[in-house]
């Protein structure tokens, strides 16, 4: 679960040949000039939005289109200025941190304010007003791994320090903030079973799965037994997940993953304080398979592309190896 990270870049090149340096920025970096706002919500972490704007222009209020390159503001700089660019001035934005919290937004951003001496506004004040010395945090209710746009972002505090001593301070914070704002988390025991043996692989389609959709924390894994009936023992692989999601989501979600299309592939449980959570408390299915379907189709909507992908290509070989 990634609870923190940086933004994109935000430059703007100041040129009285606006045209030959856009014309430029094409060639450099293959990008293409888009509207501000989809470029906005297409960044990614470390990438740059770059602006060319007139010479005289002296504040940094992005214009309605830009250049998203994907390549981090030290390599975009370092080649337009060796390119002998007609660039007569360069501004750069605030440094952004988005932090992820999933409840108690305002209680967050009055804390963070509190902690760094910061001003909480909506992220284009604080972007409008930042400059190159301040650092943004604009904090989320969305996972980290995906795309961000300014719709997003429920909040932000522009704080007056750098990024480099703020970061070094919110590392170690971030624990002790998201205690105060979610004192109870919830330990779950995930529990892998598969008559084949081929645990390998579904212990790597459980990483990804709670990986890409920030499901938790895992802090333990390791051998166990179970006992589906009596004097029958089977070894399971175990994973115990920190969570603030409910437990009854997380369930439903890697029961998706017990089935492919037909195929049963594995069994999953999942316990909270040593109570497995049966699967009628899911909801009104009338069989396990109607539930891992449902939940399969959330998954699939739920996933990134990649994570699809790979998930897909295993899922593809252990229904390949089971027919040989």
């Amino acid at each position: 679960m990634r609870l923190m990270r940086f933004g994109p870049s935000v430059v703007f090149l100041r040129t009285p040949q606006k045209g030959e340096v856009k014309r430029a920025m094409a060639e450099l970096f293959g990008a293409e000039e888009i509207p501000t706002e989809i470029a906005i919500r297409r960044s990614h972490e470390f990438e740059t939005l770059l602006f060319v704007t007139d010479e005289w222009k002296k504040r940094t209020i992005p214009p309605k289109s830009a250049f998203l390159i994907r390549y981090h503001a030290p390599a975009v700089l370092s080649r337009v200025i060796n390119a002998g660019l007609p660039v007569e001035r360069v501004h750069v934005e605030s440094t952004i941190i988005f932090l992820r919290v999933p409840e108690r937004v305002e209680e967050g951003l009055k804390l963070i304010a509190e902690k760094y001496g910061g001003q909480v506004m909506d992220i284009r004040s604080a972007l409008d007003e930042g400059e190159a010395m301040d650092t943004v945090i604009g904090v989320t209710r969305k996972k980290l791994g995906a795309p961000i746009g300014p719709e997003d972002v429920e909040g932000a505090v522009l704080i007056r320090r750098d990024f480099l001593s703020v970061y070094r301070e919110l590392v170690l914070d971030v624990p002790l903030l998201l205690m105060k704002l979610l004192p109870e988390w919830n330990e779950l025991t995930i529990k892998v079973y598969d008559t084949e043996r081929r645990y390998e692989e579904h212990i790597e389609r459980l990483m990804m799965v709670i990986e890409d959709l920030d499901l938790g924390f895992i802090v333990g894994e390791g051998w166990d037994w179970d006992y589906p009936r009596p004097f029958m023992r089977v070894p399971v692989y175990k994973l115990k997940l920190l969570t603030w999601e409910k437990p009854e989501k997380v369930k439903f979600l890697l029961k998706g993953l017990e089935y492919r299309g037909y195929k049963r592939l594995c069994d999953i449980d999942v316990f909270v304080e040593g109570k497995k959570i049966h699967w009628t408390s899911l909801g009104k299915y009338n069989s396990k398979f109607e539930l891992a379907q449902k939940a399969r189709e959330e998954l699939e909507k739920l996933l990134s592309d990649d994570v699809k992908k790979k998930l897909h290509e295993i899922e593809e070989r252990l229904i390949a190896e089971s027919r040989e």
